[in-house]
């Protein structure tokens, strides 16, 4: 049975200050019956390793180079994500492919690097509002994913999280039926080209808009494991209620 899933990004957010959220959320949850993990920005990212120490909370990064080293200025290679102790590193999101030019080719050549440096890599994908009502949703989902992750993954090293770009800090959702149509896809996508033991061991979550009075009916949707959540990640309160939201979903996937 796959084991669920809260992960938070905190993205350009967050000052030495709001480590104290971390530690909040970890006193709330001493024992969750899901994985919790949070991305904090680059400079907080070896303090929050520290305080998470001893604690289930995982701590990730926001993103990675593909090499291992050289002359990048302002980047931050796989290795070091993963030498700061780091465990994840969110790959493809929706703001670096708009913000940064990011293709699929270049989401995958990072994918293999943070591979290589043992961390478990959370893949996004997602549609614009004008792909959506243009009924391409699935086209689009089924080319970033044939074409961002790699080859050699399991259910140990990827995570795939489905994020519809129109939903992303709008406040809307799609709806249930639109959400699981996606992860049911996406499943299937996965057990196709993996085989059924790896596509089926994948943790699927979603992301856009998730909050506590919209958690609950979100995580009980087929093939929804867990949830890649932005600004309700900053706020422990809010981030617990989401929590605990996902330790109570019904769905087994």
């Amino acid at each position: 049975m796959r084991r669920k899933l809260a992960a938070g990004n905190w993205k350009m957010n967050g000052l030495t200050a709001q480590l104290a959220e971390a530690e909040a959320l970890v006193q709330a949850h001493p024992a969750p019956g899901v994985d919790m993990l949070l991305c904090p920005p680059a400079t907080l990212l070896a303090p929050m390793v520290e305080r998470a120490k001893g604690t289930p909370l995982a701590v990730g990064g926001q993103d990675c180079h593909k090499a291992g080293s050289g002359a990048h200025t302002g980047d931050i290679s796989a290795p070091m994500l993963a030498d700061s102790g780091a465990s994840h590193v969110i790959l493809g999101h929706s703001e670096r492919r708009a913000d940064h030019g990011e293709r699929n080719e270049d989401v995958r050549a990072k994918a293999n690097a943070a591979l290589s440096a043992g961390l478990t890599c959370v893949i996004c994908c997602g549609e614009s509002e004008a792909e959506r009502d243009a009924s391409n949703t699935l086209d689009i989902i089924g080319g970033q994913l044939s074409g961002s992750v790699p080859d050699g993954v399991t259910g140990h090293n990827l995570v795939v999280a489905y994020e519809p770009i129109w939903a992303i800090g709008t406040g809307r959702t799609p709806t249930l039926n639109q959400i699981g149509e996606v992860h049911d896809f996406i499943r299937a996508r996965l057990e196709r080209r993996f085989g059924e033991g790896i596509g089926r061991s994948v943790r699927l979550l979603y992301g856009g808009s998730v909050k506590p009075d919209n958690a609950e009916e979100i995580f009980n949707v087929s093939n929804v494991d867990g949830a890649l959540v932005g600004g309700a990640s900053l706020k422990a309160s809010d981030f617990s209620a989401i929590i605990t939201a996902l330790e109570g979903a019904r769905n087994q996937g």
